[in-house]
């Protein structure tokens, strides 16, 4: 991969952030970093540029460098990092097992129920009584997607 910090023509400043990803999350471990073209990094700042067609996507010192905001990039990579580690907690979560065979956990409050759906042979939740809209064909994808729907009711501030 190139090293676009020494590319003349390429801009240094002026970049705008556009979000940030974890690539485990999307089934990565770890890519590049395009400005140094040394660094592997796993959460990858994707940012653009007026002047440049594509959007880059580089490690945290970079976009710190290129937004010139030495604050936010930190900030954001610290928040997905804290939520990584929340998620491999939640593996490691001591749910029980009802007399129906389904497993729950009380978590903050709430009330989560996985079970099996006799019609379809498949996994779905309950949060508080509430059936999620999808199926699971594993017990570990519905334990996942109750995270992912935590993690989602949290941010948009109705957890």
């Amino acid at each position: 991969m190139s090293n676009y910090w020494n590319i003349q023509g390429v801009p240094h400043k002026g970049w705008e952030y556009e979000t940030i990803i974890d690539l485990r999350e999307v089934g990565a471990e770890y890519e590049t970093c395009m400005m140094c073209g040394k660094e592997e990094i796993r959460y990858v700042h994707i940012l653009s540029h007026q002047e440049v067609e594509e959007t880059f996507r580089v490690g945290c010192a970079f976009a710190e460098k290129m937004t010139v905001d030495y604050v936010n990039p930190k900030e954001r990579q610290r928040q997905l990092e804290n939520k990584a580690k929340r998620k491999e907690n939640w593996k490691c979560k001591d749910w029980k097992q009802s007399k129906k065979g389904s497993d729950y956990y009380n978590f903050e409050d709430h009330i989560l129920v996985i079970f099996r759906d006799k019609r379809t042979n498949k996994f779905k939740y309950t949060i508080d009584g509430k059936f999620s809209l999808k199926s699971y064909q594993y017990l570990s994808d519905a334990k996942e997607a109750i995270f992912n729907k935590i993690e989602q009711m949290k941010a948009n501030g109705i957890w």
